[in-house]
């Protein structure tokens, strides 16, 4: 029997291994992404950004993003006793352990589990919002969100809209989950559905880039917002990115663009992960096309910073735009359309678009169908040079 097993081993077992796309041996330009030296990061404390608006020398821990968003939710159940938090598996922690340890701290009654039933996370939180309460509900992979598309589409965003002249609303209502693409997700753990929210007025979309960003948005989206926030986290950096995250309370604006590195020849405008390639690419073009270019993070992608773009825009002359989702009908064609429609005189090249191709993503091939450092390193080369 054992010499049957040796036989067949090697005809059957490659029939079970699961294929992963990666960067070739011999890349160039495609490589991990380093994010213990990213300038996009805050690496130590005297490094934390002067929009936090902090005392001086603010106490810090390092913490990745899930971390932070651990932290945020803490904080706010603690202040708040509106504050409720509920989701697949939340009160054991969440599937990224985002809401880990809470539910020992705060009680099952504030911190609960939900079943299997995004329409009804979605309708429940509507509800609780509507009667004054702050929930902040989990829907445990982006993929798994439509079954709620109707709740958040036609009740929360509507919510005040129908309400007229007597004051209630959804706000208060903040819905999160993972999104994005992680290396190995196939088909139901990859998507970026950001762009169908984003023709919703009434909704809020935010996507942050980092632990300390996570903090300050969420912070704001469950303790301040009047609209209710859909907050994507892109969860491929749940863990990679890792910075000096302030240990008191802060809390950064939403519909507000950040410009991460100043140009002069062309805008890149990006937000969540791919933010990180392409900071690569920019600091590959500076040095081998001696161009200088901006990097502006949306962060809030509806509504978003029209003001920041445009100026931007104006100065540099030349627009890419850079995202996970499907280019088709993406954050990027609204972008653009604004940007031609608003300061097409300042255009010296068309307005550009890298995204993912308009494909499902297979598991063999996540890896080329989300934008690389190579695809946007080549948009800017030919947009500069048009």
């Amino acid at each position: 029997m054992q010499a049957l097993r040796q036989a067949i081993r090697p005809r059957i077992f490659p029939l079970f291994v699961r294929h992963y796309s990666s960067a070739l041996p011999s890349a160039k330009l495609n490589i991990p992404t380093d994010f213990s030296t990213t300038p996009i990061l805050a690496h130590a404390a005297s490094a934390l950004p002067d929009s936090l608006s902090l005392g001086p020398s603010p106490r810090t821990t390092r913490q990745n993003l899930y971390q932070s968003i651990n932290s945020a939710l803490s904080y706010a159940l603690r202040t708040d006793e509106s504050v409720i938090v509920f989701g697949e598996d939340v009160a054991f922690g969440g599937v990224f352990r985002c809401s880990g340890g809470l539910a020992a701290e705060f009680g099952t009654e504030r911190v609960f589990n939900t079943p299997l039933s995004e329409q009804g996370i979605a309708g429940f939180a509507i509800g609780a919002a509507a009667q004054g309460l702050k929930p902040v509900a989990e829907i445990q992979f982006a993929d798994y969100v439509y079954p709620a598309f109707d709740q958040l589409v036609n009740e929360a965003a509507k919510y005040r809209y129908r309400e007229g002249s007597l004051g209630r609303s959804a706000g208060g209502l903040v819905v999160r989950m993972p999104c994005g693409g992680v290396g190995h997700g196939g088909l139901y753990h990859t998507q970026s559905p950001e762009s169908l929210f984003t023709h919703i007025p009434g909704l809020i979309v935010v996507v942050p880039r980092s632990p300390i960003q996570a903090k300050g948005l969420l912070l704001t989206a469950i303790l301040k917002s009047k609209d209710p926030v859909l907050f994507m986290e892109p969860k491929t950096l749940y863990r990679a990115t890792v910075e000096h995250v302030p240990e008191e309370p802060y809390f950064l604006p939403l519909s507000k663009a950040e410009i991460l590195h100043t140009g002069t020849d062309l805008t890149v405008i990006s937000y969540g992960a791919p933010l990180y390639k392409c900071m690569s690419a920019i600091e590959t073009a500076e040095q081998q096309l001696g161009a200088s270019v901006e990097l502006i993070d949306l962060r809030t992608i509806y509504p978003w910073d029209r003001e920041t773009v445009m100026e931007s825009v104006k100065k540099t002359g030349r627009c890419m735009v850079v995202h996970e989702s499907m280019v088709n009908a993406g954050v990027g064609a609204e972008v653009a359309a604004a940007i031609q429609n608003d300061v097409f005189l300042h255009l010296e090249a068309p307005v550009r678009r890298v995204a993912g191709w308009s494909t499902h993503t297979g598991l063999e091939f996540e890896t080329f169908n989300l934008p690389d450092v190579a695809r946007i390193y080549d948009a800017i080369k030919q947009t500069i040079e048009y």
